[in-house]
C-alpha cells in the first residue's frame, strides 16, 4: 500500500529536497521531513503556501500530478482589490492565459480564513482593499491561480493551497507533516 504524507509547506521552501541553486541556500523539504523515499506529487511555488502531497509511489505520485488525471485543488488566495461577481463569473468561465483558456474553475468569495500569520507578511495598502476567494482548479498550469486572478484584474497576494483530492491542511500547522 502507499504511502502518503501531508505536508504544510510554508512560504519560501522549495519544493524538493535539495537546492541546486548557486548563492545562499534555500529551505528545502529537507529540513522538515526525514521520510526517504518519499517525493512530492506536484509542485508549490517558493512564494506559495499549504498542501504538498508526498508518496513513496511512482504511479500514485504521477496521477496526484498529472493534469490529465483533474485531481481537484483548492486555494484560498487574498487578491488585490474588491472582485465582484462578474470577475468570478470569469473564472468560473475560465480565462485566457498566455497558454491558453484555463478550464472552467469554481470560485467564490470567502471571509478572512483566519490563518496563520506568513513571514514575511503580504504588502498592504491603506487605499486598495483585499479580498479572499476559494478557488478550485483542475489542472495544474505554472503559477496558474496567479496568472488567473491577475487576468480578471485582481492579483494574488497570497496564495495557500488547502486541499488536493481527498487531501486538506485541515489541522496542519506550517511546516508540520502527517500520514495520511
Amino acid at each position: 500500500m502507499a504511502g502518503v504524507i501531508a505536508f504544510n509547506k510554508p512560504y519560501g521552501v522549495l519544493c524538493q529536497f535539495t537546492d541546486e541553486r548557486q548563492g545562499p541556500p534555500r529551505p528545502t523539504l529537507a529540513d522538515f521531513i526525514d521520510a526517504p523515499g518519499y517525493y512530492p506529487a506536484g509542485r508549490l511555488d517558493f512564494d506559495s503556501e499549504g498542501l504538498l502531497i508526498l508518496t513513496d509511489d511512482g504511479r500514485m505520485q504521477a496521477r496526484i500530478a498529472d493534469p490529465r488525471h483533474k485531481l481537484p485543488k483548492t486555494y484560498l488566495v487574498q487578491v488585490d482589490g474588491d472582485p465582484g461577481e462578474d470577475d468570478l463569473e470569469m473564472l468560473r468561465r475560465g480565462v485566457r492565459l498566455k497558454d491558453g483558456l484555463s478550464l472552467p474553475a469554481s470560485a467564490e468569495r470567502i471571509d478572512d480564513p483566519r490563518l496563520w500569520p506568513r513571514d514575511p507578511p503580504i504588502r498592504v495598502r491603506k487605499s486598495i482593499p483585499d479580498s479572499w476567494l476559494r478557488l478550485t482548479i483542475r489542472e495544474g498550469r505554472n503559477r496558474q491561480v496567479r496568472r488567473m486572478t491577475a487576468a480578471i484584474g485582481h492579483p494574488t497576494l497570497r496564495l495557500v493551497r488547502w486541499s488536493v483530492g481527498e487531501w486538506t491542511l485541515d489541522g496542519l500547522a506550517p511546516g508540520a507533516w502527517r500520514a495520511v
